[in-house]
């Protein structure tokens, strides 16, 4: 009874601390509190999933496997892969670092640093969306699904929306 009490004043923390940073009615209106305004005008439902894990009928995107702060406060591709889609910063509350998602580097050959080809051969349209929704990568292989890359639960006309989104960074 003690640990739950425990947890659940933790979890209340937690939610707290969140609240000292944003104000949060919608995803149009998301705001650092005392700073700037945070992204909220969109020129295609794509971006608008890349941006704040919502459509444009105002659907959340929701994930499945990933990291765990996912669901607690949700999240959208620009959380782990930037505002440019290059990734290249740690995971909160993890050691993982995002690949480059444009669609540039999705879709060509390239070499790692050491001068030697990439585990899989590049990706195309479907395969892009493959890893998106099943987490697998153009050789089959699965990618990370607990501590990296989500599996996203969308609609194929959302899913059609974003990698043309992706084809813009």
């Amino acid at each position: 009874m003690k640990s739950s009490l425990i947890i659940v004043v933790v979890l209340i923390l937690i939610g707290l601390g969140g609240l000292l940073f944003f104000t949060y009615d919608s995803p149009e209106n998301l705001k650092p509190i005392g700073g700037s305004d945070i992204k909220t005008s969109f020129q295609s439902n794509g971006e608008r999933i890349y941006y704040t894990g919502y459509n444009d009928r105002g659907q959340q995107i929701e994930p499945s496997l990933g990291p765990i702060w996912l669901y607690m406060h949700g999240g959208s591709c620009v959380d782990c892969h930037g505002t440019n889609g290059r990734g290249g910063v740690p995971v909160m509350m993890g050691e993982a670092i995002p690949t480059d998602i444009t669609y540039e580097a999705l879709t060509s050959e390239h070499e790692d640093e050491h001068g030697e080809e990439e585990e899989h051969p590049p990706y195309t349209d479907e395969s892009i969306k493959t890893a998106i929704r099943d987490g697998i990568n153009p050789a089959g292989e699965l990618l990370d699904p607990t501590s990296t890359m989500p599996r996203w639960q969308m609609s194929d006309s959302d899913l059609d929306d974003l990698l043309e989104y992706l084809k813009t960074l």
